[in-house]
């Protein structure tokens, strides 16, 4: 009778497995080697807002729509007060007083794909101004530039005058020869142009990919940059080991870069960019291969320069700023960062927040504006103390964040 009971119950839990594993294995679609992310909340409608939400810090926000647009992707407020908006589809806007105009003059760019999709290509994907812009005008933007012979266009920087509401004189002043994917850039402290390049071969110092560049304000090449006099490696190249950075700013009072940077699956992160330094990627990550392995059998740092902020899942990091405003004083020091989705699922974008202790490190985090769905591409802070963000969505545009009444 026990072994008869035995039997019966070796039975059932065998069939309760069977059914389980093939379930889970019949859910994860793959494309190219890649598990095709699930679309259920992808491209929902954004609404008109205004939207009120409770924060973690015990304070009331305000958000509210700016301007719709179609795949806003970076954003810079010049000197008198206009946000300027660059566009995936390699559109440049204007908006002042919440009046959206585009502006002429861009160069022509790229697009292809759906924005999120494997092997998307960005028109414009990053905008910034000369930190004499009042003297000179001078616009900066990061973009995939047309070429006959690699149709999805190669990743550049060029720049032009912001004359009114058209960009005059545009010219190349960076061209990564034959790379593409994502870029981002930044003026640092010492005002040269910083840039950072799609992955591709990272530890490779003859390979722009994967690294973070430096350049002057004309393209050229500054001759302190850690490599410059070495024969084994790229002049232009200020850090490497990246694996794909989407965001680029400088804490402020201080001579740091930050850099946020797209792991696999998982182990995205943000590091402090120093010069000449190895970040580690492909050799070592937090994350996991898309297929499910971890991507490093110790996924450690040792002997690489450490993150200072792990995401495990992936929260997809993009643009991202430190808040140094008085609207929003209990956000003051915080870092906000935007994501474009979480754990693999499209349609779970956000924005988040990272408080830091005395010495920068870690104490906390929070996730803003989750209810949207929307790709968070970029934030920034405007001169009326408010955060400004992107949304890179088919119905996307720009959001401010303001203190509730």
């Amino acid at each position: 009778m026990k072994l008869l009971k035995f039997a019966l119950l070796s039975a059932a839990f065998t069939y309760t497995l069977v059914p389980i594993a093939q379930a889970q294995n019949a859910q994860a679609e793959f494309a190219n080697g890649f598990p095709i992310a699930p679309t259920g909340l992808q491209n929902l409608p954004l609404g008109d807002g205004p939207w009120e939400y409770r924060t973690g810090e015990d304070m009331n926000v305000h958000v509210e729509l700016v301007a719709r647009m179609q795949y806003a992707m970076a954003m810079a407020f010049t000197p008198d007060g206009a946000l300027l908006v660059a566009g995936r589809a390699g559109k440049l806007f204007r908006i002042d007083d919440d009046k959206l105009s585009e502006v002429s003059g861009g160069p022509e760019a790229v697009m292809i794909g759906e924005a999120g999709g494997i092997g998307a290509v960005h028109g414009y994907m990053d905008i910034k101004i000369h930190p004499d812009f009042k003297t000179n005008q001078l616009i900066y933007l990061a973009y995939h530039r047309k070429d006959e012979a690699l149709p999805a266009g190669i990743v550049s920087i060029g720049r032009g005058r912001l004359v009114g509401s058209r960009l005059e004189d545009f010219q190349l002043i960076y061209d990564s020869v034959d790379m593409n994917g994502g870029m981002r850039i930044v003026f640092g402290p010492d005002e040269k142009l910083y840039a950072s390049m799609p992955d591709r071969d990272s530890q490779n110092l003859l390979s722009r990919g994967g690294k973070i560049l430096r350049l002057n304000d004309d393209g050229s090449i500054p001759p302190d940059n850690p490599f410059v006099n070495r024969r084994d490696a790229l002049p232009e190249i200020w850090s490497y080991g990246h694996r794909y950075s989407l965001g680029l700013t400088v804490r402020p009072g201080s001579e740091e870069i930050w850099q946020s940077e797209n792991g696999p699956n998982g182990g995205d992160e943000v590091n402090i960019i120093r010069k000449g330094q190895n970040y580690g990627w492909p050799e070592v990550s937090f994350g996991r291969t898309y297929n499910g392995p971890w991507h490093s059998k110790q996924p450690k740092h040792d002997g690489y320069t450490y993150p200072e902020i792990v995401w495990i899942p992936s929260v997809a990091t993009a643009g991202m700023t430190f808040y140094t405003g008085d609207q929003l004083d209990k956000w003051q020091g915080d870092l906000f960062i935007g994501s474009l989705r979480t754990g693999e699922v499209n349609g779970t974008g956000h924005l988040e927040r990272v408080l830091f202790n005395s010495n920068m490190e870690e104490l906390r985090r929070e996730s803003l504006l989750v209810d949207l769905h929307k790709r968070i591409r970029d934030v920034v802070q405007g001169p009326d103390g408010y955060l400004y963000v992107a949304l890179e969505d088919q119905d996307g545009g720009v959001l401010r964040i303001k203190p509730a009444k």
